[in-house]
């Protein structure tokens, strides 16, 4: 399937468009939106997300990521990574640098193709699309291959210590694996100090906490409230534990 992860939003004409170009290209295979709303310009902060969401998908399955702040800009690589047999496709900006570290195996190539067409503003439409379509009905990458080493950022933290997306509920998903962090330790938060949960019900209503969500991340939440609004919390507010 070909799986898309941007921070393009419900609004507009942007997913529509690269949608169009995949089912033209690639009809029979699936496309599923798994993020619309990825961390608006903030690369570092969405390859944090994006490694612990790929996990549910089966090997084959092509994501097709843009979260691009520098479309157009010469120095910006295209990028297509096969990471334990998932594909990314999309920029090189830092997007896919903590899913290659995670990997087992990477393989990277730099897309050198462009089209006939091609805009200084959509690459995801004009180019990233066209691609991942490519790989989902299983052609090679029009690119050259290069060493994951040129290319993955080695002083990134293996865990990031931020809050990196803010759901339709409120809770506030981190960086952080929940396996990283001991479970009787205490999540701080600005003012707040708050314990962690195994289930919403487990505190009273009103009640704030952290708990591991179905994706193995840190993640904080009020029972029957709002996170963001109850506890102050807004993207990029920075987490310690205690």
């Amino acid at each position: 399937m070909l799986v898309l992860f941007t921070d393009f939003g419900l609004c507009g004409p942007y997913v529509g468009q690269m949608k169009a170009v995949l089912y033209r290209a690639a009809p029979t295979v699936p496309v599923v939106d798994l993020f619309v709303d990825a961390p608006a310009f903030q690369p570092r902060a969405a390859a944090y997300l994006l490694a612990a969401y790929a996990l549910e998908f089966e090997p084959g399955t092509v994501f097709l990521c843009v979260v691009d702040p520098g479309v157009g800009d010469p120095e910006r690589r295209a990028a297509a990574v096969k990471v334990d047999g998932r594909w990314f496709v999309g920029p090189d900006n830092g997007l896919f640098n903590v899913v290659a570290r995670r990997g087992r195996e990477v393989e990277w190539w730099d897309i050198v193709w462009r089209p006939a067409r091609l805009s200084n503003t959509f690459h995801g439409r004009d180019v990233f699309a066209p691609v991942a379509a490519r790989l989902a009905r299983g052609e090679s990458v029009p690119g050259q291959r290069c060493a994951p080493s040129e290319r993955v950022r080695s002083d990134w933290p293996a865990e990031l210590y931020e809050v990196v997306y803010i759901d339709h509920y409120g809770n506030a998903l981190t960086g952080v694996r929940a396996e990283a962090v001991p479970t009787a330790q205490t999540l701080v938060l600005g003012k707040w100090r708050l314990a962690r949960a195994a289930t919403f019900s487990s505190v009273a209503v009103g009640t704030g906490f952290w708990y591991e969500n179905a994706n193995g991340l840190v993640e904080i939440a009020v029972n029957q409230g709002r996170a963001e609004r109850d506890l102050g919390i807004a993207l990029g507010d920075g987490i310690n534990f205690a």
